[in-house]
């Protein structure tokens, strides 16, 4: 489960004191000095308990706010942009958790909030609690490395605890590592948090999972080149076809190889044709092309 990080100061800080503290520090997770200097300007920031509500009221009343954006779908308030051009540049956000009672939710519905979608994280990042119960989850953890990625594939989640993210509770979320599937408050609750900026983040794979069979359901944060290579093929563009051939046997990225094959198989004209092709998909020697590929075969031949 996400790291628990210790730090009971009472000590608090203004929004401008912690983005710029945090411009000056930026934070890289794989540094434990830059974890706890960067947790401790999130601490002081949370035990300032007026400056969300200031802000935010100063945006309902037109005074101000333009450096409020959202970026993350309606329950997410980015609160600074990135600090300078240094690797581990961060940022803060805050997110809303409405509870099950919140006319918000019950018009939005659970999934809109990613409640009850069992997930990880393609990035690093620090939380902490700042006001209302808290949303709570339960924790899983896996081994990244191990997994392809295809749907379907066994995930070896192993299940550690479901807790609340408490009002000050600080935790790390580690990318790869903690999978969590989120539960409404009982009341509303707003968290915070201190993301890394890493202009790498879209090509490492996000999961979402299924509990109950303990896999791989889908992946969460498809990459726009999949999407253009695919229509590039079906749009019979010239040299399409022979591009997509190479990225299929030699793209350093397996979600590109597996897109070469999807949009090379939307234009097989029958079952044996795109049977054949997953078969050499199969045999690629690519763990993600392999592992869909025999489910694509499985699928025609109707097993």
């Amino acid at each position: 489960m996400p790291l628990v990080i210790d730090n009971p100061t009472h000590e608090s800080c203004s929004l401008p004191e912690c983005i710029e503290a945090l411009g000056d520090l930026g934070f890289d997770a794989e540094d434990p000095a830059s974890i706890h200097a960067a947790a401790n300007w999130l601490r002081r920031l949370a035990n300032n308990r007026e400056f969300l509500g200031d802000l935010l009221v100063d945006r309902l009343a037109g005074r101000g706010g333009e450096d409020i954006a959202s970026g993350y779908g309606p329950q997410a308030i980015v609160l600074s942009r990135p600090q300078g051009n240094r690797p581990n540049a961060a940022f803060l956000r805050a997110a809303i958790w409405p509870s099950r009672r919140d006319h918000v939710f019950q018009t939005s519905g659970a999934a809109s909030f990613v409640y009850g979608a069992p997930h990880d994280h393609n990035f690093d990042f620090l939380t902490v609690g700042y006001c209302g119960p808290g949303y709570a989850s339960d924790y899983y953890e896996y081994d990244y490395a191990a997994v392809s990625g295809y749907p379907g594939e066994a995930a070896g989640l192993r299940f550690v605890e479901r807790s609340t993210l408490s009002p000050g509770k600080l935790m790390l979320y580690r990318k790869h590592v903690d999978v969590h599937s989120q539960l409404p408050p009982e009341s509303l609750s707003v968290s915070i948090n201190v993301m890394r900026l890493d202009p790498a983040q879209g090509w490492f794979d996000q999961y979402g999972f299924d509990l109950e069979r303990g896999t791989v359901a889908r992946l969460l944060n498809p990459h726009a080149s999949e999407a253009f290579l695919r229509v590039a093929v079906a749009s019979g563009a010239a040299g399409a076809l022979d591009y997509a051939e190479w990225v299929g046997a030699a793209h350093p990225s397996d979600r590109m190889r597996l897109a070469s094959y999807e949009a090379r198989a939307d234009l097989c004209g029958d079952p044996a044709e795109a049977d054949a092709l997953w078969r050499a998909g199969e045999l690629s020697g690519n763990r993600m092309v392999a592992g869909a590929a025999r489910a694509r075969r499985a699928a025609l031949a109707g097993l």
